[in-house]
């Protein structure tokens, strides 16, 4: 488990044009008083092979909108940045894969990111939680970000 809104965590696989059996990575996150799940994984998008990562709110879907994330993967000059609202960890894994609501990695651009040979994948995922807080004279959402 880690403690805090901000993250930086590496995914290293030896031999990634293996994406047939699916490896995922849960980590669990204590931020704001609440738990959150960063998901990882390979998979096919049609035939194209793919990573994932996404975070899902431990509570319900209401909580779940109260806060927002973003994710970051990058390398060689260039990066893919997700922001969004976490889902639910009652909406199963599949659904929320299946709808692609995070940051979807295609095998060569992440190899890309990797350098090298590109017969080694080494990527390093970052990204933060806030909190959605209500401005009482608009309506209107303003981040409250953790420090």
């Amino acid at each position: 488990m880690h403690s805090g809104c901000t993250f930086n965590h590496r995914y290293v696989k030896s031999n990634p044009m293996e994406v047939e059996n699916a490896t995922w990575m849960l980590t669990v996150f204590h931020c704001f008083g609440q738990y959150f799940c960063l998901h990882f994984e390979a998979f096919q998008l049609g035939t194209a092979p793919v990573y994932m990562a996404f975070l899902r709110f431990m509570g319900d879907e209401r909580e779940a909108r109260n806060y927002s994330y973003s994710l970051e993967v990058g390398g060689n000059g260039r990066k893919l940045t997700f922001e969004g609202s976490p889902r639910s960890i009652r909406d199963s894994h599949k659904k929320v894969r299946d709808s692609h609501d995070g940051l979807i990695i295609y095998r060569n651009m992440a190899l890309f990111f990797s350098g090298g040979d590109r017969k080694e994948l080494k990527l390093r995922v970052t990204g933060r939680i806030w909190k959605e807080q209500q401005n009482p004279e608009g309506g209107v959402c303003m981040p409250n970000l953790c420090s």
